[in-house]
């Protein structure tokens, strides 16, 4: 057996002799790439890849859900804050049945389902109480985590305490205190405020909205819309303002960029948008009085009145005695019939209808009074900041004073290009290369692939160079055993008493013919 592993050990020692120096280093190379190679693999194929399931956990939560992990020996990972935990991601969504069927993530709080795992034997009425007290704050608590911007919530409630004796309305109310833990980056509209004080008042008996206070995380109050607290609606129409304000900024930034950003690329634009805004509220009432026929600027006739009178006399005698009178002059004649007389009278009196028009205006809810726009636009060529030609730069220019006059058309006011244009403003700037996506997560594989490769083209070539060498090695043993004897030149050392004779014989066969030298070399050792 030892004489066995001995013969291999020295064709092995033989062959690697045989190898050049470059051969040699391409083959230890080769080796411990492949070894490199099998390691990484492995290493990546036995390694857990591990995907969060619950995010946001209260203490008891996750204590429930650690345990059950470990029971069933399902490995996790748990965050350094312990509110997340991990687990492998092929097993996220049978982890998450589990532990929701069995309810174990309440958030913190216990529901009405805490009366069916519980018996309320032997229960005294005041622990019953409490027990009920913290399952409808429970239930109130999943009702509002359920949102998607609530990452937690603390409810407390006040119930009146119950008694015999008559009490005012105002001491049978309850009050109920709510804070809101929001996720990063989420907002409440008032829709939302509003839809959580109805779900705590309907929840809870007795509980009138003006007795519910909600907050967020950072003490900021939530108010109700209908409240008719004057803080409270001071508070809510300034959110209000406020979110109208970012939502018109938003709108307009997402509008240019996407009509820039179809000309120079959506990468290539960053707009930025500020507006200043009036908020006061105008009722307007107008009657109008305006004619039926414009044409002839009259109204419609709705009634007519017609008087005609006729007289006609045909003369007298003369009356009274000239002059005979207390107060009549002497001789002074008197009146007396000169012949007939007519006269007429006609009298027509119209009364006309107009269109009597009683308009109440109110303004809009918002008026643009002023705004501004940069953009930021990065050239075609980011080595060389002048491939953005003026005449692109004046063309997107004018694109954006046309929306700002757009914007400004109700404000009241006039305003002039020179206005319009000193409110746009255009800059070149380089912009930070995007990311490749997914090359953080790749990047471990193409190393690997990469070294993979060059492992097996090394292989490849370093078995090769062995299957060639064994080659070259059999037919040089078929070449020295196997081929018939050749005749060799040989010397005649009988006859040759001197060795400086020999030598000189064996130098002169040495240079003239080295080939039959080392014939002759071989058949000496042959026959050793």
């Amino acid at each position: 057996m030892n004489e066995t592993v001995l013969q291999y050990v020295n064709r092995v020692k033989e062959l690697w002799g045989r190898f050049s120096k470059t051969q040699k280093i391409t083959l230890i190379a080769t080796v411990v790439l492949l070894i490199l190679t099998l390691v990484l693999v492995t290493y990546s194929l036995s390694k857990t890849e591990y995907a969060t399931a619950f995010t946001e956990l209260q203490p008891g939560d996750a204590a429930a859900i650690k345990k059950h992990l470990e029971d069933n020996k399902i490995p996790y990972r748990l965050s350094d804050d312990g509110k997340s935990i991990g687990v492998p991601r092929n097993m996220v969504s049978n982890v998450k049945i589990d532990v929701e069927s069995q309810g174990l993530n309440q958030t913190g709080s216990i529901g009405y389902g805490a009366f069916r795992e519980n018996n309320a034997f032997g229960t005294t009425d005041n622990e019953f109480s409490i027990k009920k007290l913290d399952m409808i704050q429970g239930e109130l608590q999943q009702l509002i985590n359920s949102n998607t911007a609530v990452a937690s919530s603390k409810v407390v409630i006040n119930l009146p305490e119950e008694t015999v004796f008559l009490r005012s309305d105002q001491d049978q109310q309850s009050t109920a205190s709510v804070v809101v833990n929001l996720k990063p980056g989420y907002r409440l509209d008032q829709n939302k405020i509003d839809t959580m004080y109805q779900l705590v008042s309907k929840s809870v008996k007795n509980l009138p909205i003006e007795n519910i206070a909600i907050s967020d995380q950072s003490g900021d109050l939530l108010p109700y819309s209908k409240n008719n607290d004057s803080q409270f609606t001071s508070a809510n129409a300034a959110a209000m303002q406020f979110e109208i304000k970012r939502k018109f900024e938003q709108d307009l930034r997402k509008d240019i960029k996407e009509i820039l950003g179809g000309i120079l690329g959506q990468d290539k634009v960053i707009p930025m948008v500020i507006a200043t805004m009036n908020f006061d509220k105008r009722s307007t009432v107008e009657n109008l009085v305006t004619p039926v026929n414009v044409e002839e600027q009259r109204g419609i006739e709705i009634s007519v009145q017609e008087l005609q009178k006729t007289y006609t006399s045909n003369g007298a005698d003369t009356g009274g005695v000239p002059g005979t009178g207390p107060t009549d002059i002497p001789t002074y004649p008197g009146s007396s019939a000169t012949g007939s007389a007519n006269s007429e009278e006609m009298q027509r009196t119209v009364n006309y209808e107009v269109n009597r028009i009683t308009q109440q205006i109110e303004s809009s809810p918002f008026t643009v009074t002023d705004l501004t726009i940069s953009v930021g636009i990065e050239p075609p060529d980011r080595n060389n900041p002048d491939s953005l030609t003026p005449e692109a730069r004046e063309a997107i220019e004018r694109i954006l004073v046309s929306v700002v006059n757009a914007s400004l058309a109700n404000s009241g006011r006039t305003f002039t290009p020179e206005e319009l244009a000193s409110r746009v403003n255009v800059f070149d700037q380089m912009f930070a290369g995007p990311e490749p996506a997914g090359q953080a997560s790749n990047l471990n594989w193409y190393w690997i692939g990469g070294i993979g490769v060059a492992a097996l083209a090394l292989a490849v070539l370093g078995g090769y160079f062995i299957s060639r060498r064994r080659k070259e090695n059999a037919e040089g043993e078929e070449e020295l055993f196997g081929s018939p004897a050749v005749e060799y030149p040989t010397i005649d050392l009988e006859n040759v008493t001197n060795e400086n004779q020999v030598r000189n014989q064996l130098e002169t066969l040495a240079k003239k013919k080295p080939e039959e030298f080392v014939n002759l070399l071989r058949t000496w050792l042959v026959d050793e």
